[in-house]
């Protein structure tokens, strides 16, 4: 089926429109509307239509309040209409594999990257949706900071981890930032082949225009080396990120065999 040019031309704009909202109104989603938005949610394309994903909706305050904490996201999650953790999930897969009398090979690099997929496409579908509806929404990649609590705290079984928060909601008062300029298109979009000898000065061009931006932007201004992209890059491959991933990864039964 074939959009209309206008309707075509509305979802361009909506998702040009994105910015994350990290303050919201705590005015709770009733249960229609949450359910509403992951059935759209999951019509995201899936690798073999396996689904390997499950939402952990946190409505219980105190686990809102403690979640708040190991995602270091002071006021996202207790403030949040509605709160959620994405969740790579083998477990539903091992119980069919179950049901079908067949042992389960699911331990492989492959079998982790088609659940982070399957779970980034479905939270995907869930912020568009909820942006649709007026809503504005915030991924939470900090939930892996402390990962092993988060799990803990959400009961999550083998073969189930965290991939990251997502929250949403009527946006508080001053909590909508201006939009990020993102790379050019060419800088992404590439021709038959790699071209990386571009970046020498696409790179240093869109330094220039993240600096603008950041110095000019409603709040949290920033000046110097914080507002050059390439710096604020850099800064984050300076050592190894989150390293007990892995491990924890392990634990839930991904060994990479």
């Amino acid at each position: 089926m074939q959009m209309s040019t206008s309707t075509g031309a509305e979802t361009h704009a909506l998702l040009q429109a994105h910015t994350s909202v990290r303050h919201y109104t705590n005015n709770p989603l009733p249960r229609e509307t949450v359910e509403r938005l992951v059935k759209t949610a999951q019509c995201a394309a899936s690798s073999n239509f396996r689904q390997a994903y499950s939402i952990i909706w946190v409505t219980d305050a105190e686990k809102r309040a403690s979640l708040d904490v190991l995602a270091s996201n002071h006021g996202q999650y207790a403030t949040a209409d509605a709160a959620f953790v994405v969740c790579v999930d083998f477990k539903r897969l091992h119980k069919c594999c179950e049901l079908a009398g067949v042992d389960m090979k699911v331990d492989s690099a492959e079998n982790l990257l088609v659940g982070v997929v399957d779970a980034a496409l479905f939270a995907q579908n869930l912020a568009v949706a909820a942006e649709a509806d007026g809503y504005g929404v915030c991924y939470i990649g900090n939930v892996r900071t402390r990962i092993a609590e988060v799990a803990e705290l959400l009961a999550l079984p083998d073969l189930v981890f965290p991939l990251f928060g997502l929250t949403l909601g009527v946006p508080a008062a001053g909590a909508v930032n201006e939009v990020k300029p993102r790379l050019p298109v060419e800088a992404v979009l590439h021709e038959n082949g790699y071209d990386a000898a571009k970046y020498d000065e696409l790179l240093p061009a869109y330094d220039a225009t993240m600096a603008d931006y950041y110095a000019s932007r409603t709040s949290g201004a920033k000046t110097g080396l914080t507002a050059a992209f390439t710096g604020e890059i850099a800064k984050s491959f300076v050592k190894i990120n989150r390293p007990h991933i892995r491990e924890f990864l392990v634990s839930k039964g991904y060994t990479f065999a």
